[in-house]
């Protein structure tokens, strides 16, 4: 039995949604680490006397790094295994958020966020992967879902543990704890994730045929099973962006409007997870009142992948986007308007994390549908690109302005202002639809590429799109 082709097309097992809830796990860790720079944001500038500039510049820190582990350590999974570069991104990880607690001065904090955002890209790059090829066809949807939801998740619980732990034992607390969670997950993922069967199918693992009867084995799959063969890579003539097949002609206007959406899109997101809780302290709430408005936002974020999921099934992905892009901008300043009556700014804080998160869902929807199959991973990889520059420079940016004698209410209104502006750009983008494909799992439809539905494209027929 092809052992691809079993995974793809037999009901999920125990063992698979175990995978999947591990990946889930991984991405909570980094929703914790990700946002843990935001929650203690406040208690780290009284300590070391900050500017708004530096506390943005210190915001950003991780980011720059995430891009870095993204670039460095994803090439080294496809040639050493997912699962090594795992291993090694969480040690990187935990080794960052440990000396995070010991530092002495900004820069050295600094420092010490690049160095641990290298081990959360370098995570990044892996998971979504392993959790998409150890989905059947049927399910695959819904575990992408699961593992997206476990950023919210984290960073949920990362602020509600930030709240009790910075009264109590200092902002240095939180990024210690963050490390014995890291190790904690270490050894679940040690023991218990399996090497990426598509990996294991290219030949470069020396044990790469008892690693997949391991693996078949966990499945329930009885008798002798064949990995997968490996795909040839066929590079399409101009698919690579200097090639100009992104920006040849025919995909040039395409390209720019998307590229664009991304880079605001991640320009929103980034912005309202790590300058909220800050903010709202500088709006006059108190610091626990700033890291609880975080907290809702990262609450309401667990949900909103779901949300969008849920909602294209009657409507058309890039409607639908459209209208999270536009409900976002008005909560945004509903949010900030409304931080003298705690209650309403906290329960629409919770809307602003569930449309925030519910972009970023539609985004990775959307932009494999925006390419013709030739060119839909160079495009997508360099949407992006493009949106990881937007949220590196909105934490410098508000930095910046916060500096220059801007209020909260007017950088809040500022946002959502340019996040309007992604509606203009998503309303001028062209569908690129296929029509699915039937497998033997209940007749259920899937892309053929597994990256398509790693990103959680669901193409249809051309007659469908009222977007």
């Amino acid at each position: 039995m092809n052992l691809r082709r079993a995974i793809d097309e037999r009901p999920m097992t125990g063992f698979q949604w175990l995978v999947v809830a591990l990946c889930g796990l991984l991405n909570a860790l980094d929703g914790y680490d990700v946002l843990a720079m935001a929650f203690t944001g406040s208690a780290v500038s009284r300590e070391f006397d900050l500017s708004g500039s530096e506390l943005g510049v210190l915001l950003s820190a991780g980011l720059i790094g995430m891009a870095v582990g993204s670039l460095s350590l994803g090439p080294l999974a496809d040639r050493y295994g997912r699962r090594p570069l795992l291993i090694v991104s969480l040690v990187i990880n935990g080794l960052g958020m440990a000396m995070s607690a010991t530092v002495g001065s900004h820069w050295e904090l600094g420092l010490w966020r690049v160095f641990t955002g290298i081990g959360v890209g370098g995570i990044l790059a892996c998971t979504a992967v392993i959790a998409s090829e150890y989905a059947n066809n049927a399910r695959r949807g819904i575990a992408i879902s699961i593992f997206t939801a476990g950023y919210g998740v984290g960073a949920t619980l990362g602020g509600l543990g930030a709240a009790e732990l910075i009264p109590a034992y200092g902002w240095r607390s939180v990024f210690l704890v963050g490390a014995l969670c890291t190790v904690v997950v270490l050894a679940l993922i040690s023991l218990l994730l399996p090497e990426s069967v598509d990996y294991l199918a290219t030949g470069k693992h020396p044990k790469a045929a008892a690693k997949a009867a391991v693996v078949a084995r966990r499945l329930g799959i009885g008798g002798p099973v064949a990995l997968p063969e490996s795909a040839a890579v066929v590079e399409t003539p101009g698919g690579r962006a200097r090639d100009g097949g992104v920006l040849s002609p025919r995909y040039r206007t395409q390209s720019l409007f998307l590229w664009a959406s991304w880079f605001i899109v991640m320009f929103g997101f980034y912005f309202a997870n790590t300058w909220t809780p800050a903010l709202l302290v500088e709006s006059g709430m108190t610091q626990e009142q700033g890291i609880l408005g975080g907290i809702m936002l990262t609450l309401g974020g667990t949900f909103g992948a779901l949300l969008y999921g849920a909602m294209t099934s009657r409507w058309t992905e890039k409607a639908v986007l459209i209208v999270f892009v536009v409900l976002q901008s008005i909560t945004l300043v509903l949010f900030i308007v409304s931080t003298s009556v705690p209650t309403v700014a906290f329960a629409s804080g919770v809307l602003v994390g569930m449309l925030v998160n519910g972009c970023i869902a539609g985004m990775y929807t959307l932009s494999p549908m925006s390419y013709e199959p030739g060119l839909r991973a160079t495009g997508v990889g360099w949407g992006i690109g493009v949106g990881r520059v937007g949220a590196i420079l909105a934490p410098l940016a508000v930095g910046r302005l916060l500096d220059t004698g801007w209020t909260p209410v007017q950088l809040y209104l500022g946002v959502a202002v340019v996040v309007l502006l992604a509606a203009v750009a998503l309303s001028r983008l062209k569908v690129v639809r296929t029509p699915r494909t039937v497998t033997a799992d209940h007749g259920t439809g899937s892309d053929t590429n597994d990256g398509d539905a790693a990103a959680g494209s669901h193409a249809r027929p051309e007659s469908g799109d009222k977007g």
